[in-house]
């Protein structure tokens, strides 16, 4: 234990009468500090060896007893930071004011996966959820936040790696990790003296992903082959169906086209409201796009009914309804898809993602500005590559779309 506790008589503040205050004397690297028991006795009542009062005098036990109490309160404290992985000393022992002692990492995770479940934010706090996974496989998230320093991340990085994970991966985990502890922080709930995070560079650790599109020829292949109509073959139909949306209408993210309803196709474009961004789009329907919809469409939907089937809108009424459906529905079709680009020769697996992409490829080749682009396509990450055709003009979209082919 780096620090002790002794029960003495404070002989250096001897009252008139002969007494003197009974203290919690706590040491800690040469340095005493004095913790009142509101106990005073006369100088023969206590026995400095045993740090006991002796039995003889009126009330010894009672006296005793509040005594003790008030040494097992700090033993106790002691013990719960040397189990949370504190440093044990005068700080976190008498707590600094406006902290809360002991936010673990758990503590950290949970209050930031409620705040995001309670916004609707599921794939966020599904990130986060699989975060802390991996930290408590590490080491037990029970560890306080503020005892985390650079050879703790430093061996969370090497156990990532001695298990397979990539460098987006890990960085994405590290980048959550880092949010939540300096959240912590501003919140006043830690106080660190050295950030280790500004030690250990989480942007090191991203890589560039290769960028996975597909050609003009490999797209008229998919358009062309032929997915008999039986049960079996059912989710591959839509797998394509889906692809090819998704090609024609901008790259339209696979969350987007799952919640676009009969009431956004208006006057032949797709009007809807980005999910991830709420930001409103308008993408003129392709005669492609639009055969697409017209297969799918019924005689007598209604305006509120979803166009494809993936979301029913009796069933999926909550959001995480709809987030479990989406993770559910996506899984399968990249399933499909990959079996598809197996039978169009493709060398690498094909998922909605590769649509997007191949999109945008195109549009650069079309003739779009590069500028307009080029910063979207240079993101390693998924989530920012969602947005990559956000800012762009309808006119020089709707110019593009028409070489699609």
């Amino acid at each position: 234990m780096s620090i002790s506790i002794k029960i003495i008589q404070r002989t250096d503040k001897l009252n008139r009468n002969q007494t003197a205050p009974i203290h919690l004397r706590i040491t800690h690297r040469s340095k005493s500090r004095y913790i009142s028991t509101s106990v005073t006795l006369p100088m023969n009542a206590w026995n400095a060896q045993t740090q006991q009062i002796n039995p003889d005098y009126p009330s010894a036990r009672e006296l005793q007893l509040k005594i003790d109490s008030i040494r097992i309160k700090y033993e106790k404290k002691i013990k719960r930071l040397e189990a949370l992985d504190i440093p044990v000393n005068f700080d976190t022992l008498f707590e600094v004011k406006g902290r809360k002692a002991c936010i673990t990492i758990e503590d950290g995770f949970k209050a930031e996966i409620e705040r995001l479940e309670a916004l609707g934010k599921y794939n966020s706090a599904a990130k986060h959820k699989s975060a802390l996974i991996a930290l408590n496989t590490y080491k037990p998230t029970k560890t306080a936040l503020e005892a985390i320093d650079l050879d703790y991340l430093k061996g969370f990085e090497l156990y990532l790696r001695k298990r397979d994970n990539k460098d987006n991966s890990i960085a994405t985990r590290f980048a959550i990790f880092k949010a939540i502890y300096n959240k912590a922080v501003k919140e006043g709930k830690i106080v660190v003296k050295q950030n280790p995070f500004t030690l250990y560079q989480v942007g090191g650790l991203w890589t560039k992903t290769r960028k996975r599109a597909i050609c003009k020829e490999d797209i008229q292949r998919l358009i062309n082959l032929d997915i008999p109509y039986n049960y079996r073959s059912n989710y591959k139909r839509l797998a394509k169906d889906l692809f090819l949306f998704s090609y024609f209408t901008a790259g339209m993210n696979f969350n987007d086209i799952a919640r676009l309803r009969n009431k956004d196709i208006i006057n032949g474009r797709g009007c809807y409201s980005r999910h991830k961004t709420q930001k409103l789009l308008s993408c003129k329907l392709s005669e492609q796009a639009q055969a697409i919809v017209k297969r799918y469409s019924k005689p007598d939907h209604d305006p509120e009914d979803y166009i494809f089937p993936i979301f029913d809108r009796q069933v999926h009424t909550t959001e995480q309804q709809k987030f479990n459906r989406i993770v559910k529905s996506l899984r399968k079709v990249n399933s499909a898809l990959k079996e598809i680009g197996k039978e169009i020769g493709l060398q690498f697996p094909l998922t909605t993602y590769v649509a997007r992409h191949t999109f945008a490829t195109v549009l650069k080749r079309s003739g779009v500005s590069v500028a307009l682009i080029s910063e979207s396509l240079g993101h390693s990450d998924l989530s920012t590559t969602q947005i990559y055709l956000d800012s762009f003009e309808n006119e020089q979209i709707d110019q593009a779309m028409r070489n699609l082919l």
